[in-house]
């Protein structure tokens, strides 16, 4: 048996012994969940050693509840006397707060029963020696491409081995460990008195997938300077392509409109809108979160309910909201496991390389980074500053900046034209860019 396994069933056995305490102590209904990391996190600065992180963080959380009444607390310390203070304290809490209906567990017959490996976990040594080096590499090779990359922001590496374990007083009692590790690195480039940033990252669950740090350097710097000396656009309306690194936004915002909380609250612009059209009626969505070895994959969510194969988006008609147990009462429905979020929505697409995709552009933005948080989920309003490049008859003509792109979300979904076959896959949603009609910008 591996080390982590071993610390996996001890930590098991510590949600049992909290889970019985709380039962003991008054509660009807209990859970418990434990996460742990271990990591490593290494800065370089113009290819010397900046900083060198170590990370052992662990927390308990514990939420019980007294009929309809529900208390929390947390502890780092694992000590019986410590344990035994926080399963008190959240009953105290819990006999102080008001009565809520719609608490409790998730319903039992929703409750993971197997875990089966996703092939998560990686584990390799938290060596400096290696993570500095992989940081230096990766900023020489950027500070080395050219001349106009006059200084940096920083190669850096993280490698996190972590755990994490679920259990509730419906005899649920699961773990299991995961790694992640990534190396990313920030350049300035600098031109005719113009200066720019940009970046490249890669990310994996297992550090050989990573993509090789020469590579992350030299895209790091490509990026920056393809940015120099950038110009505004005119004002008016025009397609718009978002590249696929800034893609997976819109589709968090969408995440966020059929999310059930936003939906009890009433504050989406898409309510009522299950099983009527909100996309093209050729894009479909699916979830899938057994993937082996992706970002965002998982056996169960954050309630411990089982999670599934799901439809999102079929053929541009919504099948389902995104439901916890407590927004899924509030709507008179049923969870279906996103208490914690979505795992790995793999977003259809038109078969279009990246070239085939400036081509369907034709004359108008492509934009490769978005600033400011002007998203409005309750109306849809959508305005955001952005960056990126201008093209004409399929080709980049020069970069641009200083931009602002508007439209309404419900519009903006309505009209995607089409998304490429090259697919960004470094977070939850699996897309590629994504072409939309008809948007607002304003530049000068």
């Amino acid at each position: 048996m591996t080390h982590m396994h071993k610390q996996i069933e001890e930590i098991q056995q510590v949600v049992d012994d909290v889970l019985s305490m709380a039962k003991r102590l008054g509660a009807t209904q209990a859970e418990a969940s434990m996460s742990k990391v271990q990591g490593i996190a290494v800065t370089s600065r113009l290819k010397d050693v900046e900083t060198v992180e170590f990370t052992n963080d662990g927390g308990l959380g514990i939420a019980v509840y007294v009929g309809k009444h529900k208390g929390s607390a947390s502890t780092a310390d694992l000590s019986a006397d410590a344990l035994k203070l926080t399963v008190e304290k959240a009953i105290e809490i819990a006999r102080y707060t008001s009565e809520d209906p719609f608490t409790g567990l998730a319903e039992a017959e929703f409750m993971a029963q197997h875990n089966p490996d996703l092939d998560l976990y990686h584990p390799q040594p938290l060596d400096t020696e290696h993570a500095i080096r992989q940081a230096i590499l990766a900023e020489t090779a950027a500070l080395d491409a050219d001349p106009r990359i006059t200084n940096s922001d920083g190669g850096s590496y993280h490698a996190n081995l972590g755990l994490k374990v679920y259990g509730n007083s419906h005899g649920v009692n699961l773990g299991y460990p995961s790694s992640r590790y990534s190396l990313s690195c920030v350049v300035i480039g600098e031109h005719q008195g113009d200066m720019q940033r940009d970046y490249s990252y890669t990310v994996a669950r297992n550090a050989a997938d990573l993509t090789d740090p020469v590579s992350i350097g030299q895209e790091a710097a490509r990026n920056t300077l393809g940015r120099l000396n950038p110009r505004k656009v005119r004002t008016g309306r025009m397609p718009v392509l978002f590249h696929r690194e800034v893609a997976p936004g819109l589709f968090g915002h969408f995440v966020s409109a059929i999310s059930g909380g936003s939906l009890y609250r009433k504050s989406s612009f898409l309510l009522d809108h299950k099983g009527k059209q909100v996309m093209p009626d050729w894009l479909t969505i699916e979830e899938r979160p057994h993937l082996k070895g992706a970002l965002a994959s998982s056996n169960f969510d954050n309630e411990g309910v089982v999670t599934r194969d799901m439809t999102i988006v079929e053929k541009g008609v919504l099948q389902d909201y995104l439901l916890t147990s407590y927004s899924a009462r509030k709507l008179g429905m049923q969870t279906n496991g996103h208490a914690g979020g979505i795992h790995n929505w793999l977003v259809g697409h038109s078969g279009l390389s990246d070239p085939d995709m400036l081509a369907e552009l034709g004359t108008g933005l492509l934009v490769t980074e978005l600033m400011g948080q002007g998203v409005n989920v309750v109306t849809g309003d959508y305005s955001r500053g952005a960056a990126g490049f201008w093209v004409e008859n399929g080709q980049i003509q020069y970069p641009v900046s200083e931009i602002t792109v508007a439209g309404n979300l419900r519009d903006m979904l309505m009209n995607i034209r089409v998304i490429g076959a090259e697919q960004e896959t470094r977070g939850s949603v699996h897309t590629g860019s994504v072409l939309i009609d008809n948007m607002h910008v304003a530049g000068d």
